[in-house]
């Protein structure tokens, strides 16, 4: 990665009130030295989140949220760490200096605009073909006619979202782009075409991805071209290697990544921003033209993923908006499916959902319904919407009046694994009350057995370890986390610490202990930069606020030798000692006609034994 320059990111710092950057987003008031809101990252009523511009970080005291400009910018706007630099730059006028020889060339740094504008490029194209009428362009007077007659959308629609064609030869796209000179480079990896990778670049070696389809731009949540979802027609040419694929996506490249997308996200959280009250949920349906659809009845905060099952950082962006989902996917076994997979990462990301579902047992096909009935058929959606846990009780037993008790119980295993998913105990036991009422069982036994259920699944791992189970407060108190502040202020130490702590020591069940295996390993390989270097390595934004905390903590490390040693015995301690229990209790109980390998056992034991007295060589002086 492009190392920025020290000097660079503190003249960013200091040049940029980082006021102005969160008043972008949220609504700040003076409250003495500092400012304060509703935090941008969770739904509460009463102001929870500070900004202080003389240190330039905020912090939520609700949800824990905290950092600076960079991790802001990061956060609200789904950039990389150099993108969020470079953002801040353009938009305050900062100039951003890399270091000499460590800095992107100049087809490095241009190779996201490039494909940028070659998106847009070809948006255009493919809109030019849809719109043209001639007698040489037969493909856009079929695709017009496609889209007015067999999909039922106006051409007002079509203009409004760039709605494009694809020719069947396909051949104009590569000749328009290349007579803008991009870079060999680019067009490699735009993923619209098929090149030959030994091939030199010209027509005769270029074949189109996308020929003879119904073109559908898709956009970030700032509204740039950055990829294609092409649907099947008639004029797709019988040698597309995916003829049978009825929808094509773009694959992904520098700047299109499917989990991390959601189309008409762009259109939606502006529809959001412009109703200051009230603002209305996000809709999430399964495609691209079930989206557009609910659009063109006024439906304007229809959502969809590219292709592929929801992801946990779709969910993540979404909460950042609106802390509502209506789940509306089509009622076919792969739809209600598809439902049941996301419920769960729903809960996690603490998004409340409403399954849309129609009276009766009627499928919905939302293009189809919204088509024939409008917004009268969404009326009726949302009269008989089912909360999360409706929906999953009737999904996993749907009569459970009369189910068999062992029936029942599988079923609360289900949905007990379900419940776990949130990470607090006032949203779970309201979660086993709803479960409590559909299974008619009292309240009180279901809570009990649930948390019964929970003490029993930590202890044979059927809840995974998540980095939201700690709390800052909680990772701070953590022996990684001393060993972090030792890699802050004292490298040569931690270089030392690099080299004689094992990996398989440190806990990365939460985000302090992957933020220190990450930083260690730059240490281990001489690729650290100094301080600054830690807003470059956090790789979600769990760690982003561990490096928040590092960064404000004011802690000073009086015997920072002693400290060290400290933690690395812990972090020895936690990972020897259970063995060394296991292994005694073995040897205790071994009989001679068992199968147990004694003598191995005892060379084990041995060698841990040593391990734990053996001292750390650490350096005498910091």
């Amino acid at each position: 990665m492009p190392i920025v320059k020290p000097t660079c990111l503190r003249d960013l710092k200091f040049r940029v009130n980082i006021v102005d950057v969160v008043s972008r987003v949220a609504t700040l008031k003076r409250a003495g030295s500092r400012f304060k809101g509703l935090c941008p990252f969770h739904s509460e009523k009463t102001p929870s989140f500070h900004v202080d511009p003389d240190k330039g970080f905020y912090k939520c005291f609700g949800c824990g949220k905290s950092g600076d400009i960079i991790s802001f910018v990061r956060e609200t706007e789904g950039l990389d760490f150099n993108e969020a630099i470079e953002t801040l730059g353009r938009r305050f006028n900062v100039p951003i200096e890399y270091e000499e020889g460590a800095g992107p060339t100049r087809e490095e740094r241009s190779l996201r605009q490039e494909l940028y504008a070659i998106h847009e490029i070809a948006a255009d194209h493919f809109h030019q073909v849809f719109k043209t009428v001639s007698a040489q362009n037969t493909t856009g007077e079929w695709m017009r006619d496609y889209w007015k007659n067999k999909r039922h959308f106006t051409p007002e629609l079509a203009d409004e979202f760039k709605i494009g064609a694809a020719a069947p030869d396909g051949s104009a796209l590569f000749a328009r782009l290349y007579k803008e000179r991009f870079s060999e480079e680019a067009f490699r990896h735009c993923s619209l075409f098929f090149i030959n990778e030994n091939a030199p670049l010209n027509l005769h070696n270029v074949k189109h991805r996308f020929r003879g389809r119904l073109m559908i731009p898709i956009r970030d949540h700032q509204g740039r071209v950055v990829a294609f979802t092409a649907r099947q027609t008639d004029l797709t040419p019988q040698d597309d290697p995916a003829r049978e694929a009825k929808y094509v996506n773009s694959s992904e490249t520098p700047i299109f990544v499917k989990g991390q997308l959601l189309f008409n996200l762009d259109r939606a959280r502006e529809t959001m921003k412009n109703a200051k009250e009230n603002p209305p949920p996000f809709i999430l349906v399964e495609g691209q033209l079930d989206a557009l659809r609910c659009w063109s009845i006024g439906l304007k905060t229809a959502i969809a993923p590219q292709g592929t099952a929801i992801t946990e950082s779709q969910l993540t962006l979404l909460r950042r908006y609106h802390p509502v989902v209506e789940c509306l996917f089509d009622g076919d076994s792969a739809g209600q499916n598809a439902a049941f997979r996301y419920l769960p990462l729903a809960i996690k990301a603490g998004i409340e959902t409403r399954f849309l579902a129609l009276a009766g047992s009627e499928k919905i096909d939302p293009d189809i319904l919204f088509y024939k009935r409008g917004l009268e058929a969404y009326a009726e959606l949302k009269q008989h919407a089912l909360s999360a846990m409706t929906f999953a009780c009737r999904s996993i037993l749907p009569a459970p009046a009369s189910a068999s008790a062992e029936q029942k119980s599988e079923s609360l295993r289900m949905i007990f694994d379900i419940i776990l998913n949130s990470d607090t105990e006032v949203a779970r036991n309201e979660l086993c009350r709803e479960v409590a009422a559909r299974f008619r069982v009292p309240e009180n036994a279901l809570i009990n057995d649930f948390q019964n259920y929970a003490k029993r699944g930590r202890n044979h791992v059927l809840i995974r370890p998540t980095t939201e189970h700690k709390t800052i407060a909680e990772q701070q108190a953590t022996s990684e986390y001393h060993l972090l502040l030792i890699c802050r202020d004292f490298e040569l130490l931690a270089k030392t610490i690099s080299h004689i702590l094992p990996h398989d020591w440190i806990d990365k069940t939460h985000a302090t202990g992957e933020l220190l295996n990450n930083v260690l390993s730059h240490f281990e390989q001489n690729d650290w930069n100094g301080r600054n270097h830690f807003t470059e390595i956090p790789e979600n934004e769990n760690q982003i606020e561990v490096v928040s905390a590092l960064l404000e903590d004011t802690s000073q490390l009086d015997d920072p030798l002693k400290i060290a040693s400290q933690a690395l015995t812990a972090l020895r301690n936690r990972a020897l000692l259970p063995r060394l229990q296991q292994i005694e209790l073995a040897l205790s109980t071994h009989q001679a006609d068992s199968n147990v390998d004694a003598i191995s056992l005892i060379k084990q034991r041995t060698d841990i034994q040593r391990q734990l007295r053996q001292p750390f060589a650490l350096p005498a002086v910091v």
